[in-house]
């Protein structure tokens, strides 16, 4: 390095033009570093989801959970084993080492899930392996809340705002959760149900077969040909009401006779509240390899 002492003794206007140029070009790459809080990283974990619907947790630990914990432990490189028992859900996670390509452990469990089949009980459904993604991690929440009933919040959200935050450059996938959609809900009278000796099952089924949507044949005029359906859809609560569920003793009944029909709204599976109000949350999740603090600036 005695050369580069030496030209700068000698030239010190050309050693600091040198040392000025390399700030410039530090500052310069330093401000236009792009910074990622969720990078492209591929982690060797391997999910196994299980359902078993009505089963209770310890069925399902004991007929699914440890037949399948048993048929992947025998694998190499697994770092760590762990399972989650619930209610008619079994998970089982595999942490393989980082040496493990993800693709090939992914292929590797399936393999071994695929031969125990046979193994898991006929009500339980085709167990479902999956890598762990970053990319399907929410990103960002935005909570949604107003001087209104939830089921007007959750329409908005849904209908308005939702299809909005679709459209931007980088949005991978947007999920509506603690809402509560709007839903008509038929309360029965057990005690007029038994007067005019119907069921349940009687109501249900009236409301199944008059509440659809069928084809209906074709028209043909010379060289056209259209297609026709018949809409049977019931458009109110009120509608409902009229519907005719059986004739006794010549007197047609209706669901409004035997059932209460209400406008209501679904039944809360999670809640959320912002400011102390119940709000509608939106997780968004980014499309691979899009910038987060890029796409958090454009939705703001």
């Amino acid at each position: 390095m005695q050369w580069l002492a030496s030209i700068s003794v000698r030239r010190p206007v050309l050693a600091t033009v040198l040392i000025l140029l390399l700030c410039v070009l530090g500052v310069a790459g330093y401000v236009n570093l792009g910074i990622d809080r969720f990078p492209k990283i591929d982690f060797p974990v391997v999910v196994v989801v299980t359902r078993m619907p009505g089963a209770a947790p310890r069925e399902v630990e004991t007929e699914v959970t440890e037949r399948i914990e048993e048929a992947v432990n025998t694998l190499s490189g697994i770092d760590e084993l762990n399972s989650s028992t619930f209610e008619g859900v079994s998970q089982v996670i595999v942490t393989f080492v980082l040496e493990k390509n993800v693709d090939v452990a992914v292929q590797e469990v399936r393999d071994k899930v695929q031969g125990i089949l046979a193994q898991l009980p006929k009500s339980a459904e085709t167990p479902v392996v999956n890598k762990v993604d970053p990319d399907a991690i929410p990103v960002m929440l935005l909570a949604v809340n107003a001087n209104a009933p939830v089921r007007d919040i959750t329409e908005i959200a849904d209908k308005r705002i939702k299809p909005a935050l679709e459209t931007l450059n980088g949005i991978g996938d947007v999920t509506l959760i603690c809402g509560r959609e709007r839903q008509v809900h038929v309360w029965l009278n057990p005690q007029r149900l038994r007067e005019l000796g119907l069921t349940a099952i009687d109501v249900s089924r009236t409301v199944q077969s008059q509440n659809m949507t069928a084809p209906a044949g074709a028209l043909e005029s010379g060289s056209e040909r259209l297609g026709l359906r018949f809409q049977g859809r019931i458009g109110s609560p009120a509608e409902l009401e009229r519907l005719v569920i059986k004739t006794v003793n010549g007197h047609p009944v209706t669901v409004g006779e035997v059932a209460r029909v209400e406008d209501g709204e679904a039944e809360p599976e999670s809640y959320a509240a912002r400011d102390g109000k119940q709000a509608v949350v939106l997780q968004l999740r980014k499309q691979s390899g899009t910038n987060t603090v890029a796409l958090t600036k454009a939705i703001r």
